[in-house]
């Protein structure tokens, strides 16, 4: 028959602090008394009266990662617990950032029992001078993730083992923080050996000793060294639209601000073309301003928030990538792309009645061209082969001829219109963006009549008086150079 396991909280400080119930239980027990570390001023005490402590330090020292070694305690513990009832002490209340114990209570092979102990919160509020009502997270310092800080908050950082935990905390909060941001070290709070240290953050792991005992607390951080963070950005466009903001942000239209997004995307085009890493930054900022901008007006009018763009978004992803995010399986891109087309016609489905639906109809023609296609393509409505669409460009050449020859205006435009959207499949069927190609010969172009215009400069020629074959012989030597 199995045993119990009692869980008994040591509380924040030394045995002057600890209940005399509990000091009553750990000091008239016929049960083995097992604790997480002996590295605590109570368990030295209790040493000290004779009291005897099997302590789990050894297991800290073998193994790596703590999710390891917390696994391995109650594993021994279950184990032990089968044949006898135990007690196993922790640091401060059992129930306060203590992973053994949530799981233990997990498990429903042996009957746990948690006592409680004075948590070593209130003391540490206490010597913070601190009001938790203002808000403030707790967290292992062990294992949390970036995402879940708020800087605006009281962070307490606890289980600071050792200065590997704080070099790992010190990384982590410098993506965020200045590097002199000053946070307070807090060792065995509530005991006569309580410390508190001020620290630059670049320091924290530096010059000093911790222990299971060891917290770093991190002030709230004002706004102004947040500006990275997405919630400084929300407020900021807020306030630019509020009524003590900026008169021009506040006239914006979704419809004044088009022309605005199409520009900054073009700009964004640019800056990757050139692989100008710091440009793609700025211009990716300029596209997020008009997205933030769009969303905060959806705010104003009451229709929509920017909490919403990005749930639509999430929710998107999440369900367009199956592969990804449920057991589905996908074993080549063909196929992703496939899943991801079938699961677009599913939720465009209700409104959507054509394969060729979704194209937006202000893009550039050449590149609307281009879209069309490919949506054409996905249902197999396709060339066989490249030789094919280079014999439909000669046909539809000739009939441009044809149609010169006829001077009929209205059929040299159809014409055209034809050889283009034949240049476009083409361009489609060599897997080459038609819009990107021909910008990219708008740059070649205005890169040599550049040139030209400064070789003819230079020989102090007006271009309106240059003859084709002078220019001609510079826009060879641009494309040499080149």
């Amino acid at each position: 028959m199995s045993g119990i396991i009692e869980v008994i909280g040591l509380g924040a400080g030394d045995i002057d602090q600890l209940s005399l119930g509990i000091y009553k239980r750990l000091t008239n027990t016929n049960h083995p008394i097992m604790t997480r570390t002996i590295d605590h001023p109570v368990v030295m005490s209790l040493v000290e009266e004779g009291i005897e402590f099997k302590s789990y330090d050894k297991i800290y020292q073998d193994e790596e990662q703590f999710t390891d070694v917390y696994e391995q305690i109650v594993a021994d513990l279950l184990k032990m617990a089968q044949t006898q009832s135990i007690i196993y002490t922790v640091p401060g209340h059992p129930m306060l950032a203590e992973k053994t114990v949530q799981l233990l209570l997990n498990q429903e092979d042996v009957d746990v029992k948690v006592i409680g102990g004075q948590s070593y919160l209130d003391d540490l509020f206490t010597s913070l001078k601190i009001d938790p009502i203002e808000g403030f997270q707790f967290i292992d310092g062990t294992s949390f993730d970036r995402s879940q800080l708020n800087y605006r908050q009281h962070l307490i950082f606890c289980q600071i083992y050792d200065r590997f935990v704080a070099s790992d905390l010190k990384l982590t909060l410098l993506e965020d923080l200045p590097f002199n941001y000053d946070v307070i070290v807090v060792d065995a709070v509530g005991t006569e050996s309580e410390k508190l240290r001020t620290v630059p953050l670049e320091k924290l792991d530096h010059t000093f000793k911790t222990s299971n005992l060891t917290s770093v607390y991190v002030p709230p951080v004002p706004s102004e060294l947040l500006s990275h963070t997405f919630g400084r950005l929300k407020k900021v466009i807020s306030t630019l639209r509020g009524p003590e903001g900026c008169e021009w942000d506040k006239a914006q239209t979704h419809e004044s601000l088009r022309e605005y997004l199409l520009e900054e995307v073009y700009e964004l085009i640019e800056a990757i073309d050139e692989e100008d890493d710091e440009g793609i930054i700025e211009e990716l900022g300029d596209v997020l301003l008009q997205v933030m901008l769009h969303s905060q007006i959806g705010e104003d009018n009451g229709y929509f928030t920017i909490d919403d763009v990005i749930r639509s978004i999430t929710t998107k992803m999440i369900h367009r990538h199956p592969h990804v995010f449920t057991d589905t399986q996908a074993e080549s891109i063909e196929e992703i792309n496939k899943n991801w087309e079938q699961l677009k016609q599913e939720e465009k489905g209700f409104y959507r009645q054509s394969i060729l639906d979704g194209v937006p109809s202000l893009l550039p023609a050449l590149l609307k061209s281009y879209k069309l296609q490919k949506k054409a393509e996905k249902v197999g409505f396709d060339w066989d082969n490249a030789q094919d669409i280079w014999d439909k460009l000669d046909e539809e050449m000739k009939e441009v001829d044809e149609a010169i020859q006829k001077n009929s205006q209205s059929e040299i435009v159809d014409e055209l219109g034809d050889v283009l959207f034949v240049i476009a499949n083409l361009a489609r069927f060599y897997n080459i963006n038609p819009e990107l190609a021909l910008e990219s010969s708008n740059r070649k172009f205005i890169s040599r009549f550049t040139f030209i215009e400064e070789q003819l400069k230079e020989r102090g020629i007006d271009i309106y008086d240059a003859s084709l074959k002078e220019m001609d012989y510079y826009w060879d030597k641009a494309k040499r150079k080149e």
